[in-house]
């Protein structure tokens, strides 16, 4: 993967740069600054910021604890036991446990100079900074993903077609073969989809609002309702029966499919209420079979107009947030 590939860099560069400063002022144990890079790196701004602070204070924790520990009981591997039976439990009850390693790291530099002054200290401190340091600054050059998702609403937007259109062929002829595939990979599309949308979240901490992401959203929420108008076609087909609001609200599934990337629903609702208001100005179906289909009618165009609405709603919440956002 790309990412992969970025994040291997980064990681390369920044563990070479810290090593070049705590080299250049003559740090004892220097080296650590540049492990400490290479573990505080994370695919995201916002884990690497959650992983430098747990690795920090779980860090900082182990130096205090430590030093009183082998300042008053000795250098000796039995008090080095008792320190990690104490900072484990620590760790784990201030939810910081991710630091163990370094934080471990960090007090047996301590225990092998076998003095916790101030200078010993203050070393450690300085290489934690530097790591840390070095982890935010190169961290804080993310690749895009504009692109990549775009891609994916591209794709999600034909498949959405193709589903639609299908739709519109099953009740103009019972006859038609599908198997439905779209809809599984349209769902597969859209997972892979939201997993580059957070990333994208996680990158841009002061964001608040993420059009993408929300547009994902949607048309996950729209996927639910495609999936259970699937269901309801498969019983209309099954009837030869010829009932005229199919040949109607085919016209209307033809429409919307054409219009899959159109933020725009005006047009599309308003050729359901004029579908409504038809099937109560048609006389009262005469057989059973008659009114399974006209009920099942009735429901896909209940189910289009949620799937409409789902739309209109989130053009509306952003719109009103004032995020430019385009309800492909």
């Amino acid at each position: 993967m790309v990412g992969m590939g970025y994040r291997t860099i980064k990681t390369a560069i920044g563990a070479g740069l810290a090593i070049w400063i705590t080299s250049l002022f003559d740090m004892e144990f220097g080296s650590f600054a540049a492990i400490i890079v290479i573990m505080c790196i994370e695919k995201t701004k916002k884990k690497t910021l959650l992983s430098i602070q747990k690795k920090f204070f779980a860090s900082l924790l182990s130096l205090l604890l430590g030093s009183v520990c082998f300042e008053v009981l000795g250098y000796h591997p039995i008090i080095l036991t008792l320190f990690i039976l104490l900072l484990v439990p620590a760790l784990v009850k201030l939810r910081i446990q991710e630091g163990l390693v370094t934080s471990i790291v960090v007090i047996l530099h301590i225990y092998a100079v076998k003095e916790a002054n101030l200078a010993n200290l203050l070393n450690e401190l300085y290489i934690i900074f530097i790591g840390i340091g070095i982890a935010l600054l190169v961290n804080s050059i993310m690749p895009s993903f504009k692109k990549e998702i775009e891609k994916y609403k591209i794709e999600i937007e034909h498949k959405f077609s193709v589903i639609l259109h299908q739709f519109s062929t099953f009740l103009k002829d019972s006859e038609q073969q599908w198997d439905g595939k779209e809809l599984v990979e349209v769902e597969n599309i859209l997972n892979q989809a939201k997993n580059i949308a957070i990333q994208d979240v996680e990158n841009h901490l002061l964001r608040k609002e993420n059009k993408d992401y929300y547009y994902l959203e949607m048309r996950e929420d729209q996927l639910k309702i495609l999936k259970q108008m699937a269901v309801i076609l498969s019983i209309i087909s099954s009837s030869v029966l010829d009932v005229k609001q199919r040949g109607m609200l085919a016209t209307i599934f033809l429409d919307i499919s054409q219009h899959v990337d159109s933020g725009d629903t005006t047009i599309a609702l308003q050729q359901l209420e004029e579908y409504e208001e038809s099937i109560r100005e048609t006389e009262l179906p005469k057989t059973r079979e008659e009114f399974e289909i006209r009920a099942n009618l009735y429901y896909l165009n209940f189910e289009i107009k949620n799937y409409l609405i789902i739309k209109k709603n989130i053009f509306n919440r952003m719109t009103t947030t004032g995020t430019e956002f385009t309800a492909s």
